[in-house]
């Protein structure tokens, strides 16, 4: 069902700038369709009020046709047609089409162009009847200018009718369908790329996070590689303060050996004198 309210596309910002390319041409056509349709519609009631009028004129203007024809058949006996058709030799009535412009569409209306140098019926009814004649004519002549205007009225109706209503259905299609997809397809750009642009503003977080912690990670190592060569350095050192004192405790060790030699001896030595002595004065006595 979303899929029939918006167009088929790929959310890109090209295809965004496309759909509000459409959209607003869109609403112009829409906008230029809904003057058309307003024009013709005004148009149309204009021909439908003549249509009415016309129609009204030609039931009078035929009715008082029908009592004229009737006086000349009455004045000249059944022969009146016989006499006409006898007297008749150009047209004195044309009828020419042309075309009105309304909004874009040609309509059809009809002109009546009457020759008044052409006049086949001034020796007809000499005799008798001949005044009836010539009214009988300009009633006629009346009739069928009031029929021009009314068969150019009722096709100009009928072709308005059709135009009218296609472009009804013109306004209706894209007023209902076609401006409100363009729309529901442009939120759904819209939504799309903003939802994009949320998981890009994410990632580079995420990116951007790691690259903080891989800095930390090594910040970290270099601090505890400095603190082991600092540790070293400072074993190396101690290591060579201890040596020395070695060597000097060492020193003091035999020192202190050789003393007790020394101390040890002289009592042994003294003794042994003493020993001697008193052997010798045993021997004495």
């Amino acid at each position: 069902m979303a899929s029939k309210q918006r167009e088929n596309v790929f959310p890109t910002r090209m295809t965004l700038t496309t759909m509000k390319t459409r959209l607003k041409g869109a609403q112009t056509g829409h906008s230029l369709l809904k003057r058309k349709s307003e024009a013709l519609k005004k148009r149309f009631r204009e021909i439908v009020v003549n249509i009415e009028q016309a129609k009204q004129k030609m039931g009078r203007v035929m009715q008082i046709a029908a009592f004229s024809m009737a006086e000349v058949g009455f004045a000249m006996g059944n022969n009146i047609n016989f006499e006409i058709q006898q007297s008749v030799k150009q047209p004195r009535l044309r009828v020419r089409s042309k075309q009105e412009n309304i909004s874009g569409v040609f309509l059809p209306t009809f002109e009546m162009n009457l020759d008044e140098s052409i006049d086949d019926f001034q020796l007809t009814g000499l005799g008798k009847g001949g005044q009836q004649i010539q009214k009988a004519r300009q009633v006629y002549e009346k009739a069928v200018e009031t029929l021009v205007q009314l068969a150019s009225y009722q096709s100009a109706f009928v072709l308005l009718g059709d135009v009218l209503q296609m472009t009804n259905r013109r306004v209706n299609s894209i007023e209902h369908i076609i401006i409100p997809r363009l729309e529901n397809t442009i939120k759904y750009i819209e939504s799309e790329l903003e939802e994009l642009e949320r998981e890009d503003f994410t990632r580079l977080k995420k990116v951007q996070k790691t690259k903080e912690n891989a800095e930390k990670a090594d910040s970290v190592t270099k601090e505890e590689h400095q603190g082991g060569s600092n540790t070293l350095q400072q074993t190396k050192d101690v290591g060579g303060a201890i040596a020395p004192a070695a060597e000097v405790g060492k020193e003091v060790i035999n020192e202190v050996e050789n003393s007790k030699d020394d101390t040890y001896s002289l009592p042994s030595t003294s003794t042994d004198d003493e020993e001697e002595n008193d052997s010798d004065e045993e021997v004495i006595f």
